[in-house]
């Protein structure tokens, strides 16, 4: 060929390489149908647990006079601080772990509703 026919080689060979077709590219695939697999998000119960306190975080503010109040209940424990978030600092806090809770109830099963309350009455008593 001559010189001012090479471009026409060379793009001729571009048009017969074989061309790559995805299976979503067919309109109608001459091979059975592939099933559409979707897979939910699995969540741990932490990632729910800090999802579920940044959304409620947008929304409350602690003050000076009317602070917020953070509770945490594990399966052993339960936590309860007073926070005023103008200047972050924690006020007051109790929990099961503190001596007072601890000596008065004797439980195995976890925090019960007789210990909340108890740490309730702690932690009024420490804010007042």
């Amino acid at each position: 060929m001559s010189s001012s026919l090479s471009f026409l080689a060379s793009s001729q060979q571009l048009w017969l390489r074989p061309k790559i077709v995805g299976v979503a590219a067919t309109p109608f695939p001459r091979t059975q149908s592939r099933s559409l697999v979707v897979e939910a998000k699995a969540t741990t119960k932490r990632e729910d647990r800090t999802a579920r306190h940044t959304r409620i975080r947008k929304k409350v503010e602690g003050t000076p006079e009317r602070p917020r109040l953070a509770v945490f209940r594990s399966h052993k424990h339960i936590y309860v601080q007073v926070i005023d978030d103008t200047k972050m600092h924690t006020l007051a806090s109790a929990s099961t772990m503190q001596k007072p809770i601890s000596e008065e109830f004797d439980y195995t099963s976890g925090p019960t509703v007789e210990v909340a309350k108890k740490v309730g009455e702690v932690i009024a008593m420490c804010v007042k």
